[in-house]
């Protein structure tokens, strides 16, 4: 490696053999992580796209999303506590958002009301909010509400016109 040169993780897509690691990952760094029966779900369809970011053999973070019809729905974006801060939240989203481009029309996702540096990343990049969900996810005390967001990826009138 040169001298001032620093050294990036490696996106890939992920594979069945992936799924402990990526269930070490979720229950490590999740205060309500997925089941190992859903993380598995998503490896095995062919629906979903599930991307990872590794560095020397360690997953950094991974993506999951869903991809029906014209749309995507991002799922999940995590990126382990080490790397946080050093824009591999963006890099894996904006990934995600090429690779959509590809085949969907909108990318819509669901984050917490409480998860102010998900919002801003995702407001950064071009998503809008679109509604709130009331008691969607489960909390320390109770249920927390999800923002609803969008980004358009190509014109969508219909959609967007009140926003």
């Amino acid at each position: 490696m040169k001298a001032g040169k620093q050294e990036m993780p490696s996106f890939r897509m992920a594979r069945p053999s992936d799924i402990e690691r990526l269930y070490a990952l979720e229950y490590q760094e999740q205060a309500y992580p997925w089941s190992y029966e859903i993380l598995e779900g998503t490896l095995d369809s062919g629906r979903h796209r599930v991307g990872l970011y590794e560095f020397h053999e360690e997953i950094v973070g991974y993506f999951a999303a869903l991809s029906v019809a014209d749309e995507y729905t991002l799922l999940n974006l995590l990126v382990s506590t080490q790397y946080r801060g050093r824009g591999f939240g963006r890099t894996m989203l904006n990934k995600l958002i090429s690779m959509a481009k590809a085949e969907a029309e909108t990318i819509f996702l669901e984050v917490r009301v409480s998860n102010l540096s998900a919002i801003n990343l995702y407001l950064s990049v071009g998503f809008v909010e679109i509604g709130q969900r009331r008691g969607y996810y489960p909390a320390k005390k109770g249920r927390e509400d999800a923002l609803l967001m969008a980004l358009p990826l190509i014109k969508n009138e219909k959609l967007f016109s009140g926003i």
